[in-house]
């Protein structure tokens, strides 16, 4: 009886010691659920972004917490946020929070998904940094209720309100452009969106300010954000006589309309939002009938917004044989703000670090984020926009290079003009490795006839 009670008591201090142990374990570890469309370009570039940093991280002995370094294990769950309805997505945050007991999440793509996630994860007090969904309703709730929405910020992109700024001035500048190179008296712009909520600001600011700019709107196409055949508004659009189609797709809709519109010859421009043709694989997809489709880009071999660029992209690119998208910024959200927030405060407790979060001012690969406030001094965090922050790129596709053309900066006082032709003398401000547009050939011969 005693031989088997010594022996019986094995298991029982193995249970102990495991019990003991785990717990210190999981106390140097730093859990960060990465949520987004996983089967989809926008996901995978969210997961590669923190997969990457991560491996730095934890290459350099993780992330100095208190008086320890704690490394970090990413959790990735697919938030189906294309073919499914935002409930599920919702119910997958719950998961990851719930289950996983992830103490930051990053990522989220499409806004009426994500405003399902947000509320699941303030219901949690998680600290959620977005990266895909620019409705400003995702920030205008951090102002109207602060105690419940802090745990939010805006990580990537700006929100749709620049998002709608910048998109005007890349339209005015190719407008001036084709104006004086076609010698065009008014150009006409067609406005093709896809169906979706974090569209419909952009389409009625666009309906209302494209004619402030003496330009003409002939008409508005809503196709489905992952139609296959735009054939049928293409040749509406033909029809229409616009020199621009002013695209704002964030879906897989964006191969077919710049593989058919090439096919057909449209005498357009396409600019505007184009997710699709930031990916290496467009030119390939398109089988070369998206040559001159210039969109909305955070980045491009060659383009250097500061000295961090270039690194981080050909660092991408080696790792995963592809052009970084915004949706990789998960590589800024966990390495910079996020890991400047933890060292400071020495711990995890989002109390402590969102204060930290929205004062903060960060050198990133893409400019300067920094957060901002409202005009009663609110946080919004809402990420600032403009020269010597963020504003993106615009990014041609030449020949079967992806090229930036814009913004080539130049200070009017008292305001910033920006142009798709190079200016005699760059500005201080002005990034690296920007190129001229181009009008594509078949256009010149149309209007030149």
């Amino acid at each position: 009886m005693q031989r088997l009670s010594r022996f019986g008591l094995i298991p029982l201090i193995c249970l102990m010691v495991m019990v003991i142990i785990v717990p210190a374990w999981a106390a140097d570890i730093i859990k960060i659920g990465v949520i987004g469309p996983m089967q989809f370009s926008q996901g995978k570039n969210m997961w590669n972004g923190a997969e990457m940093i991560t491996d730095k991280i934890n290459a350099e002995g993780g992330i100095k917490v208190g008086n320890k370094k704690m490394q970090i294990e990413l959790i990735k769950a697919d938030s189906k946020e294309f073919t499914s309805a935002p409930e599920a997505a919702a119910k997958i945050m719950e998961e990851l929070i719930t289950r996983d007991k992830v103490d930051f999440v990053v990522g989220g793509f499409r806004t009426e998904a994500v405003l399902a996630m947000q509320d699941v994860a303030m219901d949690h007090k998680v600290i959620f940094v977005g990266a895909g969904a620019a409705h400003p309703e995702l920030c205008d709730r951090v102002v109207r209720n602060y105690d419940r929405y802090k745990y939010w910020f805006r990580g990537t992109p700006f929100n749709s309100n620049y998002m709608v700024k910048t998109l005007f001035m890349q339209l005015r500048s190719v407008a001036t452009l084709l104006k004086q190179r076609l010698n065009l008296d008014r150009v006409k712009v067609a406005i093709l969106a896809e169906k979706a909520m974090w569209v419909d600001p952009m389409v009625k600011a666009a309906e209302a300010f494209v004619p402030k700019m003496g330009l003409e709107v002939v008409g508005i196409w809503r196709p489905e954000a992952n139609a296959k055949d735009l054939s049928a508004e293409l040749t509406a659009i033909r029809g229409s006589g616009a020199q621009i189609i002013f695209t704002i797709l964030s879906g897989p809709a964006g191969i077919p309309l710049a593989k058919q519109a090439g096919e057909m010859k449209i005498p357009a421009v396409q600019v505007g939002i184009n997710v699709e043709s930031a990916k290496e694989g467009f030119w390939e997809a398109t089988q070369g009938m998206g040559n001159y489709v210039m969109a909305l880009n955070n980045y491009v071999p060659g383009a250097e917004y500061n000295d961090l660029t270039a690194a981080f992209v050909n660092g991408y690119m080696q790792r995963y044989g592809e052009v970084p998208v915004y949706n990789a910024n998960t590589y800024e959200i966990i390495g910079t703000y996020l890991r400047s927030a933890i060292e400071k405060a020495g711990t995890l407790d989002p109390q402590k670090l969102i204060p930290l979060i929205e004062e903060g001012t960060y050198k990133v690969s893409s400019g300067v984020v920094a957060f901002e406030k409202d005009e009663q001094a609110r946080p919004t965090h809402d990420l600032k926009w403009g020269p010597g922050y963020t504003t993106s790129l615009g990014v041609q596709w030449q020949d079967g290079k992806m090229v930036a053309v814009w913004p080539h900066f130049k200070w009017m006082s008292p305001y910033w003009e920006f142009s798709v032709e190079p200016p005699d003398k760059p500005n201080e401000l002005s990034y690296k490795g920007l190129k001229p547009f181009v009008i594509p050939p078949w256009m010149v011969t149309a209007y030149k006839k």
